[in-house]
């Protein structure tokens, strides 16, 4: 490999890890901040809610269509302008004047956001041989829990010391740093896929199928969030059959359907990231709400779990890459189901000990099933797929985080009501929050199942089994090598 070669490698992995380090500590530096920015936007729980799930909302329904359009006209490009999109947004939020404006900056901050998730990671694949993926998705995954790690720790010193609208400047300003990198130093991508034509039908009945279930959700339990509810599942269905008769789909179902491997590796995803996304968002309100810490307090509290997850993630990966990602990554999910367990027992007499304790066994099970399910994910299809499956991973994490917040918010719909979280509201607080930590455990029991299911990867001599079947069509090749040794 030559010097030239190498130095495109690194330009990629260095985009690529900045923007998965920025996403994470904006949304962790945000959680720290949720009691100023209801104090000052006059914001109830349910209402706040929605300052999280409007960019995931947005971000779950773009992220398929962008992996598609990536795939179609280039990854970098798509990359390019999500960064831009995601920095503007940024600039938006920290002048916002009210809670609807900064709900609305938002859901852009979400589709930039989609932008870049559908390509960073299949730009990083598409940099580095088979053998040395799982290395460097290390490195890539440890960005995210070093913006996970850093981000409640500045981000509550910001709110306490600047204000809560210095977290978007800061990231805003990584942003343009992005920006400047990939524009100057990263190649164009070939795309494969130049004359395929984009599936527009399929993406408008995907986004209505998202919007209607994810925002009837925090209708309930009014009688329209049935309505809304139940119009968004048909939606879906339809958006299945239409994908499965459509000559150049927006997303390959028969990757789901001939492909043991990513289907199981996307639901153990999913199952996740639905079981563990609110934990942050809960137990910053807990902390400062119940606990009465201050936003900086609360961040070094906060930090426990994502910097045992950066300490562990690297050598999970190295794992990943010589042993079954499924043993690795099921032994990883029953470690998370003990850590929400833990958390059920929350309430004011709790020691902070207590629930640093949780924070930890949190953090060893998040490592120890992130990295080896993306190598697993991304290695069971072939290089023209990347693009498709970065984002269906991707959208795995962000509809786990959707269905988290939509839990939250049933359950604070139910419980709370329109009433902010106060003193005089912390009993009805901790009931909701252990409710939903309840909920959570049993679905993090189910992942392991799933986890397990997917099959091995390696075969008895140490490598990965030879062939995985994917779509035939226009867009197919039937199976694929991907006999990696080591």
């Amino acid at each position: 490999m030559t010097i030239a070669s190498n130095n495109k490698q690194l330009y990629v992995l260095l985009v690529t890890t900045l923007s998965s380090f920025l996403t994470p500590f904006m949304g962790s530096a945000i959680n720290v901040a949720l009691p100023a920015i209801a104090k000052e936007l006059s914001m109830n729980a349910l209402s706040l809610s929605w300052v999280a799930s409007s960019f995931i909302l947005a971000a779950a329904i773009t992220l398929i269509p962008m992996g598609r359009l990536a795939d179609i006209h280039g990854r970098r490009i798509v990359f390019l302008y999500g960064a831009a999109i995601f920095t503007v947004s940024s600039l938006l939020c920290t002048w916002t004047p009210t809670q609807a404006f900064l709900i609305a900056a938002r859901a852009i901050q979400g589709i930039g956001g989609a932008m870049i998730f559908s390509t960073g990671t299949a730009m990083l694949i598409s940099a580095y041989p088979a053998g040395e993926r799982g290395r460097f998705l290390g490195i890539n995954i440890t960005a995210v829990y070093v913006g996970l790690t850093i981000g409640p720790f500045i981000g509550g010193w910001v709110t306490q010391y600047l204000g809560w609208r210095y977290i978007f400047l800061f990231t805003a300003l990584l942003g343009v740093m992005i920006i400047f990198i990939t524009a100057a130093l990263v190649e164009k991508d070939a795309s494969e896929r130049k004359k395929e034509p984009f599936d527009f039908a399929g993406s408008v009945l995907y986004a209505i199928a998202l919007f209607a279930i994810m925002y009837g959700f925090s209708l309930l339990p009014g009688w329209n969030a049935g309505l809304l509810i139940g119009g968004g599942v048909l939606c879906l269905i339809c958006f299945v059959f239409q994908q499965l008769k459509h000559p150049f789909p927006l997303l390959h179902l028969r990757l789901f359907l001939d492909n043991k491997v990513f289907a199981f590796s996307n639901l153990a995803a999913l199952i996740n990231y639905s079981a563990t996304f609110v934990v942050t968002f809960l137990l910053s309100l807990y902390l400062q709400n119940i606990k009465l810490l201050t936003p900086f307090q609360a961040g070094l509290t906060l930090i426990a779990a994502p910097a045992v997850q950066a300490l562990i993630s690297p050598f999970a990966g190295r794992l990943s890459d010589r042993f079954e990602p499924q043993i690795i990554a099921s032994i990883g999910m029953g470690i998370t189901v003990t850590g929400l367990v833990q958390l059920i027992f929350l309430n004011g007499g709790t020691s902070i000990n207590y629930v640093l304790f949780c924070l930890v066994l949190l953090g060893v099970g998040f490592a120890f099933f992130s990295t080896p399910n993306v190598n697993a994910t991304m290695s069971a299809v072939e290089k023209r797929y990347y693009g498709v499956a970065s984002a269906t991973l991707a959208t795995m994490r962000l509809m786990g985080q959707m269905i988290s917040m939509g839990i939250t918010m049933l359950v604070f719909a139910v419980i709370l009501g329109s009433k902010p979280i106060s003193v005089a509201t912390q009993h009805l607080f901790l009931e909701s929050s252990q409710l939903i930590f309840f909920i959570l455990s049993i679905i993090c029991c189910g992942g392991i199942f799933a986890s397990l299911a997917r099959g091995k990867m390696h075969n008895p001599t140490g490598g990965r089994f030879h062939k995985h079947r994917t779509p035939s069509g226009p867009a197919g090749g039937g199976t694929t090598d991907n006999n990696y040794n080591h």
